[in-house]
């Protein structure tokens, strides 16, 4: 949705309601929010049978010798494993290495994500000519682009940062142009009634009423960035949680394997928990069903 030029409103102007829109707090009733953590209880409930259940499947498989141990060790094993990385420091030191290298490639993926999407969700000729050249883009897998990178750039730190990148810029830039473009017509409207300049429209109507696309972009841009890290260190790196789980591969721990599968799996869970009440805190202005 391209945003045209507007008037500046006069000193005389009448206050916007729209002024209010992001800056005004809805404080929930006492009902609401016991409902609401009701909600969040009982669906908290929920999620725990299936995994309890392939636990225990997990368990009698390897109690019953389904599955032998060298191939499948069992659940009391992989913690130990686990409890063993993470007190001799050497389950930190990867993870540590590979929360720099998520980070420094998220950061570089949502600052090009958030200018391209914003471009092409206010720009529609910018849209015209720029969207096909980057959906063709976005159609090519991370792991596609890593022997040309090799080529380029080596095998360095430099390499992983650009496939992170990659990784996370194509969902925040469609979620940054998709929820641009949804903004309601009715909210441009009224800012136009009372006469927003340019800036004003995009301050107090577009980015507040996209927001939250946007940040369910930055949501599934962390998490394609997490997984892309993960793959990218099993294929070339030296050091990293990835790493880790093909030096048990290669020495046929399995515990191992399984270990570092379970921090990656850990770490990716609590990430998105963080996000997520981020998203709460950030949009805590919006009424409850909006």
């Amino acid at each position: 949705m391209a945003i045209p030029a507007l008037n500046a409103a006069g000193p005389g102007s009448p206050v916007s309601p729209l002024d209010a829109l992001p800056d005004a707090p809805t404080r929930r009733p006492a009902a609401v929010r016991q409902n609401a953590a009701w909600t969040w209880a009982r669906r908290s409930l929920w999620a725990w049978p299936f995994p309890l259940a392939v636990l225990a499947l997990w368990q009698l498989s390897a109690l019953w010798g389904w599955v032998p141990e060298q191939v499948l060790p069992p659940p009391a094993a992989v913690f130990k494993v686990f409890g063993e990385l993470l007190a001799s420091g050497e389950l930190w030191d990867h993870l540590r290495i590979s929360m720099v290298r998520v980070f420094a490639g998220f950061g570089i993926g949502l600052s090009l994500g958030l200018v391209l999407g914003g471009a092409m969700g206010l720009s529609p000729t910018f849209r015209d000519y720029f969207f096909p050249l980057f959906k063709a883009f976005s159609q090519v897998p991370v792991i596609g682009w890593l022997p040309l990178l090799i080529l380029v750039v080596g095998i360095d730190e430099g390499l992983k940062f650009l496939l992170i990148a990659k990784a996370a810029l194509v969902p925040v830039a469609i979620n940054t142009c998709q929820g641009i473009q949804n903004v309601p017509n009715r909210l441009v409207e009224v800012a136009r009634v009372y006469g927003f300049t340019r800036w004003q429209m995009l301050r107090r109507v577009v980015f507040p009423a996209a927001t939250a696309p946007i940040w369910n972009g930055v949501r599934y841009g962390l998490t394609h960035a997490w997984l892309a890290l993960v793959v990218v260190e099993l294929l070339a790196s030296s050091e990293g949680i990835g790493f880790l789980i093909v030096y048990g591969r290669q020495l046929f721990q399995l515990d191992v394997v399984l270990a570092a599968v379970l921090a990656v799996g850990i770490v990716g869970f609590v990430i998105d928990k963080l996000l997520a009440v981020s998203e709460a805190w950030l949009l805590r202005w919006r009424k409850p069903g909006l």
